[in-house]
């Protein structure tokens, strides 16, 4: 009997939606060689049943400080139990493509570890680890390109069936070109219950965005489609003085709906607003009817009709608020796929060769320094490419999702009842042709006069600074705007102090200069001076670097060495470390300045203060949380 030809598992875990990007390309290029393949979340996949698959590619991001996406929480939980044989996935072949940031100390660590777990329960890899690195010029692409060009070698060595034609014969676009994964339906108005529409303003607001992202397919599964409550600003003050070059403000808000219940060290996460002006454009550009009411849902799963958290899949919404609230068509550049995809919907010769040029891999420098160098938009692209007039199907699945950004909140709640402050760098800079380009959400926040009350959709979530308890020692790095969550830190002890004696706060700071950017002057040295929680009395102390005050630079790393005593002191007495910041350089340069400081002040050797700092890791007393 004719066996049925070999299948492709391809399991992802994304945190921002990367991986899955990675995935569903593996997966076509997979279906272009006559391999069928199914491309599926990792949380969507039951562990227990792994032995039982024959191939799986792994496509795996890592997040913060080395750590899992939280959709591959469970399924990293169960690879770790003890009770799994040594030869549990034997027979099982594998490859594993991580996606990482070589600017971060723990690149690509997920996938690392992932490879060296699935192998020594007695898988068998097809290929050598890929390691997608967003420094690369190309982004992830760079590794992922080579590395899939090798995996379809050696499946084809291990089995003939999975590319029946071998794995340099590739199918036709055009009959796959057809098949866009989402289906949308037009709905008429007098048709269509408005029932929702009713509701009163915020409950109306926060229904449309909870429907509008549950039909998106750009949702990532560790944040909710429903916002958790709505804030309103009520101060927008710059930090930095006017011309020095950089914009930081400080932003405080109300909640207007519910108040959330949040902890100093936690992050908060917003829906930021588009452009009015561009939304209009792209939907003229695309000849798309704003007032059209629309539901989107994935092909196949046309029975479905609410989502996990009960958003109703056939309530139809406006196709302009759905492209608002979902599709990120001014700010974020596409990917190479959309390149490829508008060539076929191209009715001018010299735009469709454009196009087919960019989607290959000879034309994937020309692509860099077209669209992702100068940070090209949806509506940059489809305004060059005049001729393209892409389905709204299409449009839905490749626009880039509107994804909410992420923010260290900058207060304690105690201090601030019903209140959430944000400490924000307005991004802006200037691309390789001189293009003005912005951040979408710090620009947005920026813009906002409180008196406009606008309602600012957000999410409080756990970040990777624990709150300590008010007896431990604090030493904490925060150059920047890093130190935005140790403004908490501080405020939260020092009302704690009212109560008792909380333990002292080393705090090293560091800007630029002293008169542009030395953000919450007033605030620190308050601390710093007449016993408080900050000063050198209570056994803390607060250390500034002014890298630019002076000729040669001078950096946080090395006010720590300065006061490489004092730390150590803290540490002995049971001090936890917080570091945060940037992720170029800046935590490697702290923890070599820490190696220094434990080898010189403990006498003891560079490898032993190395295995110190990890086992302060081990035991929660080092915390990073870094950005880039």
């Amino acid at each position: 009997m004719e066996k049925e030809p070999a299948k492709l598992l391809i399991l992802y875990a994304t945190q921002t939606g990367n991986a899955l990007d990675a995935a569903e390309r593996i997966g076509r290029e997979a279906e272009r060689r006559g391999c069928a393949a199914s491309v599926r979340s990792i949380d969507d996949f039951d562990a227990s049943s792994l032995p039982h698959e024959d191939t799986v590619i792994f496509v795996v991001s890592t997040t913060g400080q080395g750590d899992t996406p939280d959709s591959m929480k469970s399924f990293w939980k169960y690879l770790l139990q003890r009770n799994i044989a040594k030869n549990w996935l034997e027979g099982v072949h594998y490859a594993v493509f991580g996606l990482g940031d070589s600017g971060y100390q723990k690149y690509n660590f997920v996938a690392k570890k992932l490879d060296r777990r699935i192998s020594d329960l007695g898988a068998t890899a097809v290929v050598e680890r890929g390691l997608g690195d967003d420094q690369h010029p190309s982004g992830y692409e760079g590794a992922l390109d080579p590395w899939m060009s090798s995996l379809w070698s050696m499946l084809y060595q291990i089995n003939p069936k999975f590319f029946p034609n071998g794995p340099y014969f590739v199918i036709s676009d055009t009959k796959l070109i057809n098949q866009p994964k989402f289906q949308i339906t037009y709905h008429e108005i007098d048709k269509v219950d408005l029932q929702s529409s009713s509701a009163p303003g915020l409950d109306h607001v926060q229904m449309q965005i909870g429907r509008a992202r549950s039909m998106s397919p750009g949702k990532v599964s560790h944040i909710k489609n429903i916002p958790d409550c709505f804030l309103k600003m009520i101060k927008n003050q710059p930090l930095c003085r006017a011309g020095c070059g950089k914009d930081v403000r400080h932003f405080e808000f109300e909640f207007v709906s519910s108040i959330i219940e949040y902890g100093v060290g936690d992050v908060l996460e917003v829906l930021p607003g588009q452009d009015p002006a561009a939304v209009d454009a792209f939907l003229q550009c695309c000849n798309l009817n704003p007032e059209s009411l629309i539901t989107v849902h994935p092909i196949g799963m046309e029975s479905r009709h609410r989502d996990a958290e009960g958003n109703d899949y056939k309530v139809p919404i406006k196709l302009k608020t759905f492209v608002e609230l979902t599709m990120d068509i001014a700010s974020a550049s596409p990917r190479r796929y959309f390149f490829e995809v508008m060539s076929y919907f191209a009715t001018a010769e010299h735009e469709k060769e454009r196009l087919q040029y960019f989607a290959s891999p000879e034309g994937r420098d020309d692509l860099y320094q077209y669209n992702q160098k100068e940070r090209r938009t949806v509506l940059e692209v489809l305004e060059d490419f005049p001729s393209v007039q892409m389905p709204f199907e299409w449009l839905v699945q490749l626009v880039p999702p509107l994804k909410t950004r992420a923010f260290s909140i900058s207060s304690s709640p105690s201090a601030h009842p019903n209140q959430v402050h944000l400490t924000v760098n307005v991004v802006s800079w200037t691309t390789p042709f001189k293009r003005k380009r912005t951040g979408l959400c710090s620009t947005w926040l920026a813009g906002l006069d409180p008196q406009d009350g606008v309602f600012i959709p957000a999410w409080f979530c756990k970040g990777s600074l624990p709150p300590p308890p008010p007896s431990i020692p604090l030493v904490l790095v925060g150059p920047g705007t890093g130190c935005a969550p140790f403004r908490g830190f501080v405020e939260e002890r020092a009302i704690q102090d009212m109560s008792g004696s909380a333990a002292p706060i080393m705090l090293f700071f560091g800007c630029r200069n002293q008169e542009s950017d030395f953000l919450y002057k007033d605030f620190w040295l308050s601390h710093a001076q007449n016993s408080g929680l900050l000063s050198i009395a209570r056994g803390g102390g607060f250390y500034v670097a002014f890298s630019r005050d002076q000729p040669q630079k001078v950096y946080v790393q090395h006010k720590m060495r300065e006061q490489s005593q004092r730390v150590w002191n803290l540490l002995v007495e049971g001090a936890s470390i917080y570091v945060s910041g940037s992720s170029t350089k800046m935590p490697s340069d702290v923890m070599s300045a820490l190696e220094e400081i434990i080898s010189k002040e403990a006498g003891v050797s560079r490898e032993t203060a190395v295995l110190q700092l990890r086992r302060f890791e081990k035991d929660g007393r080092y915390h990073v949380e870094a950005w880039s």
